[in-house]
């Protein structure tokens, strides 16, 4: 009799897999750069970015990208009002 060990699946592998899936959705501007840090190396961050343009996915990050209302955004802005600009 052999024991075999099964091996991951490509799926279980991805890094939306691996981490906590309330990172790709998260409100801290910082975390979302990590989100889409851990997605620059994926293999299918292609198809992806791809489903996720196709879909208008609401919010969150989709293939190393951020998403609002369906479409990419360069950056998440801190919760609140914006602070001041001390020149004016």
């Amino acid at each position: 009799m052999t024991t075999s060990v099964l091996e991951p699946t490509l799926d279980e592998l991805l890094p939306c897999r691996l981490n906590d899936a309330e990172l790709w959705f998260a409100e801290s501007p910082s975390d979302v750069e990590a989100a889409k840090a851990l997605c620059v190396d994926c293999p299918v961050q292609a198809m992806c970015l791809a489903g996720a343009l196709e879909r208008r996915e609401p919010w969150g990050v989709w293939g190393g990208e951020l998403f609002l209302a369906g479409v990419v955004i360069p950056r998440k802005r801190p919760r609140g009002r914006p602070r001041k600009d001390a020149a004016a």
